[in-house]
């Protein structure tokens, strides 16, 4: 519903509690505009904050106005200016909000009833809404995002704990009549009804002139306004950073931070929308504030992406669909190299043609809603809209059937690849890039293995320089990711393709690091990667590199430039380039430890550590010296935090393509095993390695057998004509980074320890009758004959849990391993847990034997499994083979890897395996399920019959999810080859490569 300001305010005087949420001081700037509409009105206001007086009282002076200095939520904590600290965040709002929850629900209610509030107002503190329910008042949300939305993220990196919080903000915004929906909106699944209305935009007090002619400031100067919230931040501000004949105003600089002289410190209580207006261009980090003010008074914005604040790509997109933003690289503006950016930003035309009264708009919706005007519109209610903002999580791709309003401005951003570029109305471009084909490319090495998703990816590639020459196609129209591939290539030399699939875990999981036996089935979904060498002096450099290389005067230097499609999908920034003389130090390759700091300073491009860090990893481990420049493209349909090893696809396709271009010579096998490297090194994630070896060795329709230790292909195992596996997503974001993975693997890690040192103890003493007795109790149960000391001997050399057989385990361990252990206790008795790539934290306490456990028991499930496989096709072998599927998942559970939408799809499975239709026991055919990969989220793999039924049940299974969720579940269905058996494509450009040749 479209919300228009025709409606006059009612004549009465009304009492308005407004409440603004702790984060920053954007929320209370919007605020004070919709506040000014209702004191002009006549109307009482109470304000409920934790700003400070003056940015309410700057722009109202009126006795109308209450403040009234109250915290009720903290926002999103910010370790700096660019920084969230996500589990600082929820740590913080349970201490604030939830811990006394009660209190300041009695409080707020008190209050409520004793000023006699007619509506409450909420930007958007979620307790406002309940205790206006409490208290018999009405409320109204009015924002552009929610704090469930943004904390369903901050939970994925806390593991179990905090999802709580989620959900008690839902329910509390479920309590509000509707919401006021500004523009740049998220997702806010949470409420019933939802009206829309125009920018809400601090009004300016003085015309630029003025402005200008207070500052000393000529017409002629270039005015740019460094605006990164309010927070000192210490910023290393260089004289050469502006081109010459510019300024900079810098808000909420340190008193005592030294200013070079074009560089001019603001008063901390300066009305900076005078100063905005007056400015050619502002540079600054996203938020509502400085994006609505940017756009409405037309000023090209020069952003530096925050990590971890899910409101940033939607306010992003609608700045730069409006051809008002420029992205900053961090790292650029950390060292500041700015003159590229802020010359670019000054030949934009910003075009913000939508109103900006929503003040007005809102205040009159306000003041007629308090009076009794009902508004509703046509959107879903109560429960329905009501989800699960975990599962809904941070995902902004857009799944059909998921029922969330994305705006037409956000529209761009979408598009898929191969598909054509959408313009600003939603419609195609009057170009057909589907009549590009692959025919475009001359294959000079190399077979598309009849692969449809190569061959899209080759049009896609094709499309690039179609774009890039046409001048009927302007910039403001094309997607950020394929404009920066546009510019990638010389289209006169070859190009290098790889393809890598995700995986299906089907057995063996997280015991993949303890040593097991893993089963693993390539699937269709694959990451292509494009690589091409040039010499220095040939690269096509995109401005800002080109920019960082003249600054320097050292002449042309190798660099790799980095697209990610489908990047901005996902909150980050689309490319990444760096001097590849930054992997070196003194003639010598830099640490892979110096490497994970390098690429995780900046949240919103540590993805390039996946790609980049192959090339460290062959510099190491290979001795491969890279002296031309590289150009990357990275494009991948397997879907990220699935549990389906969207990671490893990534790595082993970059490393293959890489290795195609330089001529080396790596078997699958060692190319997983380098990549596993770049993901435990650089990325820091502590995985095992079956998931690098499939994607590198797998084969179509067949399961990778491989043993763990650390990495031995067995077989190839054939998929039996009657059996087939599905992999349905849960929608709950699985990370093998997370808390929950890195502690269960410690925990392992310290269990192994401890069954070593156990093992040892009765060798390193004499058989006594005494030292005998004390170990049959819970210990050893037999006299130490010469059978049992060799066993002992081995057990205290164990390499690999899995090595250990499940009998010896529940005979001679399983009673003395500890429940759980605090790290300092662990290290104290045993010193190190011996693993190379988790460290132990002293003030953690670890799960211990359910982690260890798990691997020995799974091993066995995985080897009775294969075996089954290949026995005769029955209802009980199909049974046997799901139980042990059951047994895996319970396992996971009691491990602590679990979640609700996993076991919510096992459920299903089971209750379709054994469900009774018209009174009758239906056989399903369905016969079990497990979760995968990590856990704590990601993908269950379903085992069923090959038949029609089974895909009726799997699409019955999708649907039920979505009944109960909200959530759509993608289907992995299909099998693909392994990067080895693709092998690589080298390919040249036939209108360029060959017709000038």
């Amino acid at each position: 519903m479209e919300a228009t300001s025709e409606d006059r305010p009612p004549a009465q005087r009304l009492t308005f509690a407004y409440y603004v949420t702790g984060h920053g001081f954007g929320h209370a700037t919007r605020v004070v505009e919709v506040v000014r509409n209702l004191v002009a009105a006549g109307h009482d206001v109470h304000v409920v904050t934790g700003a400070p007086d003056f940015v309410f009282t700057t722009d109202i002076n009126s006795p109308n106005l209450y403040i009234r200095r109250v915290l009720l939520d903290c926002g999103a904590v910010q370790a700096d200016a660019l920084t969230v600290d996500r589990l600082a965040s929820l740590e913080k709002y349970s201490q604030t909000a939830v811990l006394p929850r009660a209190s300041i629900l009695a409080t707020e209610v008190e209050w409520l009833k004793s000023i006699k509030a007619d509506l409450v107002v909420s930007d958007v503190v979620p307790v406002a809404c309940r205790a206006a329910a409490d208290a018999g008042i009405p409320s109204v949300c009015v924002t552009n995002f929610s704090w469930d939305f943004i904390y369903a993220e901050y939970v994925m990196a806390a593991g179990h704990h905090h999802r709580s919080i989620v959900w008690q903000i839902a329910e509390d915004y479920s309590h509000c009549l509707f919401l006021l929906r500004l523009p740049g909106y998220c997702p806010m699944p949470a409420f019933r009804d939802v009206i829309d209305v125009p920018l809400v935009v601090r009004r300016t007090h003085r015309s630029r002139q003025e402005v200008r002619k207070e500052l000393g400031i000529g017409d002629d100067i270039k005015l740019v306004i460094f605006n990164f919230g309010g927070q000192e931040a210490g910023w290393n501000l260089k004289e050469e950073s502006l081109p010459p004949g510019w300024i900079c105003l810098v808000c909420a600089a340190s008193p005592k931070q030294e200013f070079p002289p074009n560089f001019r410190r603001l008063a901390k209580d300066t009305y900076t929308p005078d100063l905005i207006a007056a400015s050619d261009c502002m540079l600054g980090k996203i938020g509502y504030g400085t994006v609505s003010e940017a756009l409405a008074y037309k000023i090209p914005f020069v952003f530096v992406r925050r990590d971890y604040f899910n409101e940033e790509p939607f306010l992003r997109n609608m700045l730069e669909y409006y051809h008002g933003g420029v992205e900053m690289i961090r790292r650029d503006l950390l060292t500041g190299h700015w003159i590229p950016y802020l010359e670019h930003a000054i030949k934009l035309n910003p075009c913000y043609d939508q109103p900006i009264n929503g003040g007005e708009v809102a205040a009159t919706i306000l003041q007629n809603t308090a009076t009794g005007r009902v508004y509703s519109s046509n959107k879903f209610s109560g429960a329905r809209r009501l989800r699960d903002a975990i599962v809904l999580g941070f995902q902004l791709q857009r799944i059909p059937g998921r029922d969330i309003s994305i705006p037409e401005w956000y529209s761009h951003a979408e598009t898929e690849l191969g598909l054509r570029p959408m313009t600003p109305n939603g419609e195609k471009n009057e170009h057909n890039v589907t009549s590009l084909d692959v025919e475009d490319f001359e294959i000079l090495h190399g077979d598309l293995h009849g692969l449809s998703d190569t061959k899209t990816f080759l049009k896609s590639l094709a499309s690039l320089d179609f774009h890039f020459s046409s001048s009927e196609i302007g910039e403001k129209r094309q997607v950020r990711e394929r404009l920066a591939a546009a510019g990638l290539f010389n289209w006169e030399d070859v190009i290098f393709v790889a393809r890598a699939p995700g995986r299906l875990d089907v057995m063996g999981g997280i015991a993949d690091y303890s040593g097991s036996l893993v089963l693993q089935m390539p699937i269709r979904e694959a990451c292509h990667v494009a690589v091409q060498r040039s010499h220095p002096s040939k690269q096509r450099l995109w401005k800002h590199a080109l920019a960082r290389q003249h600054e320097r005067g050292e002449g042309f230097c190798p660099v790799v430039q980095i697209v990610s499609f489908g990047s901005e999908l996902s909150n980050r920034a689309p490319t990444f380039d760096m001097d590849l003389a930054d992997f070196m130090d003194a003639g010598c390759p830099i640490s892979y430890e110096k490497a994970r700091t390098y690429f995780a300073s900046d949240p919103s491009q540590k993805w390039a550590a996946y790609v980049a860090g192959t090339i460290l990893v062959l510099i190491h481990e290979l001795g491969v010296q890279f002296n031309d420049g590289i150009s990357i493209l990275v494009s991948s349909s397997v879907p990220e935090g699935k549990g389906v090893s969207s990671s490893a696809a990534v790595e082993v396709a970059t490393m293959s393509a890489i290795a195609a271009a330089h001529g080396l010579d790596i078997s699958p096998r060692d190319l997983a095993l380098l990549c596993q490297k770049v993901e435990n090194h650089i990325v820091g994630a502590p995985c095992g390695v079956m998931d690098q070896m499939t994607s590198a060795c797998g084969e179509a329709n067949k399961l990778l057998a491989m043993v763990c230790q650390p990495a031995e292909v067995k077989e190839h195992v054939n998929i039996p004509a009657h059996i087939r596996f599905w992999g349905i997503d849960s929608g709950i974001r699985h990370s093998v980074g997370g808390a929950d993975y890195g502690s269960v693997r410690v925990g392992t890690f310290m269990g192994r320890q401890i069954i070593r040192s156990t093992a040892l103890t009765p060798l390193s003493q004499p058989s006594t009758a005494t030292n005998l007795q004390e170990y049959r109790n819970g210990v050893i149960h037999d006299e130490i004959d010469e059978y049992g000391s060799v066993l002992l001997e081995k057990e205290a050399k164990l390499d690999y849990l899995c090595n250990l057989p499940p009998h010896r385990y529940e005979a001679n361990y399983a009673k003395i391993l500890p429940e759980e252990i605090s790290g300092r206790a662990f290290m104290d008795t045993y010193g190190s847990h011996n693993d190379p790539v988790t460290n132990i934290d002293p003030k953690c306490t670890y799960a211990i034997k359910d982690p260890t456990t798990h691997p020995i028991y799974e091993n066995f499930h995985v080897n009775a499994f294969g075996s089954l496989l290949s026995s005769v096709s029955t209802d009980e072998q199909l049974s046997a083979l799901g139980e042990l599927l059951y047994q895996s998942h319970y396992s996971y559970s009691k491990c602590g890897l679990g979640s609700d939408g996993t076991d919510r799809l096992v459920n299903l499975v089971q209750q379709m395996q054994h469900r009774k239709k018209n009174g009758t026991e239906e056989k399903g055919t369905l016969f079990g399920a497990k979760i995968t990969g990590g856990g704590s989220g990601g993908t269950v793999c379903v085992l069923g019959r090959n038949c029609i039924q089974s895909s009726e049940e799997i699409i019955e299974i999708q649907q039920r999810y979505k009944a109960a969720t909200g959530h759509l579940p993608f289907i992995f269905e299909g099998s693909s080859p392994g990067a080895g058996k693709f092998g690589y494509l080298k390919i040249q450009h036939r209108i360029h490569g060959r017709l000038f040749h």
